[in-house]
């Protein structure tokens, strides 16, 4: 359970990594696809803030993505090590990525989205368009990535059974 608990952490400073590149640095709408229309819409498209702006921003994508491929391979190496199963491998991956919606609702709907000043930050014509009114706007796509979760986890569960 440690491994699981290590690896969803890695998951989420990862997942967050990657907000705060393409958000504070790249600044490409093309990375707010599930950004509500309205955010969208009063977003201007942006110049680099500052010389190397958008070469940190890939950095930190870059780093972001190695941390989600380090936390996949601990999880498979890890449970390779200790001889799991189907129903070991499933319940981490179901679990991982559990935590890892949960901590997208409450992290980044709720807190970032709805509560601090993360958005306006950088980009102030957010002031007034983000606040609590839109929280759950996007009800239906976390609704459907618990949904899709656990075929997606059976998936990699029978993946790591059949290559290792």
């Amino acid at each position: 359970m440690e491994i699981t608990m290590i690896s969803a952490v890695m998951v989420m400073v990862a997942y967050f990594l990657l907000l705060c590149g393409a958000v504070g640095f790249v600044q490409d709408k093309r990375f707010f696809g599930s950004a509500p229309k309205e955010n969208l819409a009063a977003i201007p498209d942006k110049k680099e803030r500052f010389p190397g702006a958008h070469t940190i921003g890939w950095a930190i994508i870059a780093v972001a993505l190695l941390l989600f491929v380090g936390a996949l391979t601990l999880a498979v190496w890890d449970g390779v090590k200790h001889d799991f199963g189907f129903w070991p491998f499933f319940g981490r991956f179901l679990t991982i990525l559990y935590l890892m919606e949960l901590y997208d609702i409450l992290f980044f709907d709720w807190y970032l989205l709805c509560r601090s000043n993360f958005f306006p930050h950088f980009y102030p014509e957010l002031k007034g368009v983000v606040g609590p009114h839109m929280f759950g706007y996007n009800k239906k796509q976390h609704i459907a990535h618990f949904i899709l979760y656990i075929p997606s986890s059976a998936v990699i569960a029978l993946f790591c059974i059949l290559l290792f």
